[in-house]
Parts: C-alpha cells; sequence; structure tokens
C-alpha cells in the first residue's frame, strides 16, 4: 500500500495536526509502507527528506501554524504518476488540501479525509461567525467526495453528523508513555523555575484566543486566598495572545515558551494539576500526555477533551468559561491529598491503554478498506 498525504502543515511545526502526521509518517516508514508528504514550508528548521515536498506558503489568519500553500501543481502531478499511490489522505481543507482533492478526482486515485480542526467554533473569538455559514457549505463540497473522514472523537463526530456529513470514522490519538511518565525529578523543574509555593499548575498549548485563554487567566487571578499564595502556574506554549497575557499575569506565573520532548514531559510530571479551559479542542493531545506523566487534568466540559477524561477518575469537567467552578475543583484536589494521589494513579493507567500502535494499525485496516470498497465511487 502507497499513500499520499497531503496537509497544510507539517513537522516540524508543533500543533497537534502536524505532530499526529509525523507520528504516523514514522510508522509507516517503520513498518516499511510507501508514503510522500505534500506540504508547505516550515517556518522553523527545515525537514529534508525525499519523502516530503515542500512548497511556498504564507500564514493563515484563522491559524497561523496552517500555511497557505502555493503548490507546483505540475510538480505534484508529475510526482503523483511517478509514485502511483493506492490512496491519497487529506488531513486539512486548505490549498495543499484542494490540490490533493484535485488530482484523487483527475486520476482516479481513492481518496480519505481527517477532520482535526473545529474552525466553526474558532470564528466566535475572531468575531467571524457570519462566516460560519459559508464554512460549512465549503466543508460539505470539500468532504462529499471522500471515502472515508476520520475524526479524532466521539464528540466531534456525532457533530459532524449533526451537520449532515456521513463516512465518519474514528481516528483517535495514542501517547508515548515511554517519554510521558510520572517518575521525572520535581526537583529539577523547581529549580529550573525558581518555583517555591507548595503546588504547581501547568498549561500546555497554543497561547491564542480559542483556547480560551481569558477564562484561564480569570481563574489564575481569582484563585481564592487559601491557595493563592501556595501555587505557581507553568505556562508552556507560544501564540498570539502570550504578551497580552504577559500584562495580565500574577507574579505566581511563569511563561516558559514552546517546550518539547523531555523538557516538555519534565514540566508534566511536575506539576500537581494541569488546567486547560480550551473549549474548541476535536480532541486534545496535551490532556493525554498529562495523564500519562501522572497529572489530574481540570478541563473544559466541551469538544474531544470529553472524551478522554473520567470525569471524578482522572480528572474534572467543568462547565465552558465557568471561572467558578474551575476554581472550586481546583480547590478541592489542591487540599485534598488523597483524591489527588488516587487520581494521578487512575489518570496514569488510563494513558497505558492509548497506544499509538493499535491506532495506526486500525487506521491501516480502514485505509485498505476504502481502497478496495466494492461501489465504484462518483465523483461529484
Amino acid at each position: 500500500m502507497k499513500i499520499a498525504i497531503f496537509t497544510d502543515t507539517f513537522a516540524p511545526d508543533v500543533n497537534g495536526v502536524a505532530r499526529t502526521l509525523k507520528r504516523l509518517t514514522d510508522y509507516l516508514e517503520k513498518n516499511n509502507y510507501e508514503f510522500r508528504v505534500f506540504a508547505p514550508e516550515s517556518t522553523k528548521e527545515s525537514m529534508f527528506s525525499s519523502h516530503i515536498h515542500r512548497f511556498t506558503s504564507l500564514p493563515f489568519f484563522l491559524y497561523p501554524e496552517c500555511r497557505l500553500a502555493l503548490p507546483n501543481m505540475l510538480q505534484v502531478k508529475a510526482e503523483l504518476q511517478s509514485f502511483r499511490p493506492d490512496l491519497i489522505h487529506v488531513a486539512t481543507p486548505f490549498n495543499i488540501g484542494v490540490c490533493g482533492l484535485h488530482y484523487a478526482k483527475k486520476l482516479n486515485i481513492p481518496i480519505v479525509g481527517s477532520y482535526h480542526t473545529d474552525f466553526d467554533q474558532y470564528l466566535e473569538y475572531y468575531d467571524l461567525q457570519f462566516l460560519s455559514k459559508v464554512l460549512w457549505k465549503y466543508m460539505h463540497w470539500f468532504h462529499k467526495p471522500h471515502r472515508k473522514i476520520f475524526v479524532p472523537s466521539n464528540e466531534t463526530l456525532e457533530q459532524l453528523k449533526r451537520k449532515g456529513f456521513s463516512k465518519l470514522r474514528i481516528w483517535g490519538r495514542g501517547v508515548d508513555c515511554n517519554l510521558f511518565h510520572p517518575n521525572y525529578s520535581h526537583n529539577e523543574v523547581r529549580h529550573n523555575y525558581k518555583i517555591k509555593e507548595k503546588f504547581v499548575l501547568t498549561y500546555v498549548g497554543r497561547l491564542a484566543p480559542e483556547k480560551d485563554i481569558d477564562t484561564l487567566m480569570n481563574i489564575t487571578n481569582q484563585l481564592p486566598d487559601s491557595i493563592k499564595n501556595d501555587v505557581h502556574w507553568l505556562i508552556v506554549g507560544d501564540g498570539p495572545s502570550k504578551e497580552e497575557m504577559k500584562k495580565k499575569a500574577p507574579n505566581n506565573m511563569t511563561f516558559a515558551g514552546y517546550l518539547k520532548g523531555t523538557e516538555l514531559a519534565k514540566i508534566y510530571a511536575s506539576s500537581d494539576l494541569f488546567i486547560f479551559p480550551s473549549p474548541t479542542e476535536t480532541f486534545g493531545n496535551v490532556v493525554l500526555e498529562a495523564l500519562a506523566s501522572g497529572t489530574p487534568v481540570i478541563a473544559s466540559n466541551s469538544g474531544g477533551v470529553k472524551n478522554i477524561i473520567q470525569h471524578e477518575k482522572t480528572g474534572y469537567l467543568c462547565e465552558p468559561k465557568n471561572v467558578t467552578e474551575f476554581q472550586e475543583r481546583i480547590s478541592e484536589l489542591l487540599l485534598n491529598k488523597a483524591l489527588r494521589e488516587n487520581m494521578k494513579k487512575e489518570a496514569r493507567q488510563y494513558a497505558l491503554t492509548q497506544t499509538w500502535d493499535h491506532i495506526f494499525e486500525e487506521l491501516l485496516k480502514e485505509y485498505e478498506d476504502a481502497i478496495t470498497e466494492k461501489d465504484q465511487f462518483r465523483y461529484a
């Protein structure tokens, strides 16, 4: 089976889509599957590979980590004709994705797609709700030819069903439990960030409006006096809201910037709680990483996150934007060590069941099924 992947974001970009696709291509390479990736150039360090074809691009205003590429259509066509893929997987609905859709139709190659980002919810945070109908009309047109549409969670699947989509399949996410685990030294993180407070509360993710950073900052500034002085906040990530957050930040907040690998894993493991108010996640990779690190999560009861957290077992799900409820749950867990320790164990045990290899094995079965689909597919 030979697979061509078309995406508007790919490693070394740091968002969830790019990281998931990089894990997929690593798995394909490890298991001797041939593949090609068509993606925009990256603003970060270049990753040269004969498997990856890059194109000049511009940032997309709603999500700068997704690039609007200017693909060389003749070059793409020549590579596809030479490579002769059995399947095209389109991961994003922008320029590169449309290019993949075009050649799937033109060259009669079976096509599947994946839905990673809920851009409709993003519109609210940029005062662009009036574009919602246009967006959904475009999404229907874009996904109509796909033999399967992969979504990361049951919540997203049900949402798209309500919008009239069909051929939906779950493509879940895994976590590297050898990298993310609870057994790192907590003293190292405390020393590096000069943390003297009793508890460490952490947020990891893009610092942008759609992550509901406003709610996060309201939580940090309005914690009850009984715990406020015992808490240190670690904010990991970067984005357009960072400077505004710094202006509102309390003295007990540290901005660690973007981290990855072991440095990120150490912060998860050294945290007493992971706080994640974002209501726009189709999955929430960082939530699963926190759980693998034995860190209970307090998050919004929205999107794909609600399918990961077992309420009152591995963490708490709060009403989105409800600052008071977040504060109450934080206080409850910080003041109840026995409950917190039990949640830590449950979080780690759950994460151990979420392996990438199993998830990719299931995806490849879905690929094979799409390729061998008996009913001849007709493009609209």
